[in-house]
């Protein structure tokens, strides 16, 4: 197996900062030097795939390795799929070579009876199910909603951890919308949740559109809690919408842990200063110090040298409008912070 490796690029195309002899990544915006490669082999990998040619699918997703930081986390996703597709190779060799007799198949579904269409949908959707169903996923949820359940009672644990999951969501399906490859989320009680995701070498445009994908599925929550409370009157559901409202704004501050952090990296100086005054503007009409927090991270964002070659103003629309949409929710609902009225 080889693999052509493109000539070494002088200047991030991403922030057009200069790059070290061999890089793979900017050390500065950390993208990925051999973008456009990338892109390609996994689009022909993908295509492998689609046409069930798993060896050859795998040959096409291991060539992406050299290309990519050995420590990425492409990288390992790139390794545990490269396994999983030599099982399907085996199975599907396995399947072929000893395809059972017509007549016995027959014979099980008579035994199975009225039971036999479930067990043939199941089988055949056994990968959609794992997909669905990884264990992670429910074990690290399950445990989530105990802890605030213990915490704060039945109630808000199970609507506090279904918040958490929305905004979740809200990255993964935009993710899997895109075509490329993701993890359901995984929910660390006291931290939050994150779903793990392989870039490849994306445009920044669409990293930010995948970061604030979560925030505005929070905001949607938030939305629906507010409906709720509007129709009940129950003060449970203006606590669910303040408390949800104030931590997608929390996690739109524009530092590299969060999703605004992420969001930031597709916006140029010019945008950025928009991104400051619009955080003091709603920190003034709000009255919240959370925007205060995202113009303060705004600010320091003016200063790094991670300012991408082009500017997309579509992800600054994106990354304002969800910024106000939950500035309205924290107006509209009493109270202050997490805390309501």
């Amino acid at each position: 197996m080889s693999s052509i490796i493109p000539g070494l690029t002088e200047r991030c195309r991403s922030c057009a900062q200069d790059l070290p002899s061999g890089a793979l990544a900017c050390p500065h915006c950390h993208a990925l030097v051999h973008a456009a490669e990338l892109d390609r082999l996994a689009a022909a990998a993908k295509e492998l795939e689609a046409k069930q040619q798993w060896r050859l699918a795998r040959e096409e997703w291991l060539k992406v390795l050299p290309l990519l930081p050995r420590d990425a986390a492409q990288s390992l996703w790139i390794r545990d799929h490269a396994r999983e597709l030599l099982n399907s190779a085996l199975d599907s060799t396995s399947e072929t070579e000893t395809q059972a007799p017509t007549q016995p198949k027959s014979e099980l579904a008579k035994k199975l009876g009225p039971l036999a269409p479930i067990a043939i949908v199941l089988a055949k959707s056994k990968g959609l199910l794992l997909a669905i169903f990884k264990l992670k996923f429910l074990l690290s949820f399950v445990s989530f909603i105990g802890v605030y359940w213990a915490l704060w009672g039945m109630r808000f644990g199970v609507g506090f951890a279904l918040l958490i999951l929305i905004h979740e969501m809200g990255h993964f399906i935009d993710i899997k919308l895109r075509g490329l490859p993701a993890e359901m989320p995984v929910f660390l009680p006291g931290f939050g949740a994150y779903v793990k995701w392989q870039a490849l070498g994306v445009s920044l445009q669409t990293r930010a559109g995948v970061s604030l994908a979560g925030p505005l599925a929070g905001w949607l929550a938030s939305v629906a809690c507010v409906a709720l409370w509007w129709k009940t009157g129950d003060p449970f559901w203006a606590t669910l919408a303040r408390v949800g409202a104030f931590l997608n704004v929390l996690n739109l501050i524009p530092i590299w842990i969060l999703d605004g952090g992420q969001a930031t990296l597709a916006l140029g100086k010019m945008d950025r200063l928009w991104l400051l005054t619009a955080g003091l503007a709603l920190w003034l009409l709000v009255g919240e110090g959370v925007f205060f927090l995202v113009a303060a991270g705004a600010a320091w964002r003016l200063f790094t040298k991670d300012m991408p070659a082009q500017s997309s103003r579509l992800s600054l629309a994106y990354y304002l409008g969800v910024l106000a949409c939950l500035g309205i929710v924290l107006r509209m609902v009493p109270g202050h912070g997490i805390g309501t009225q």
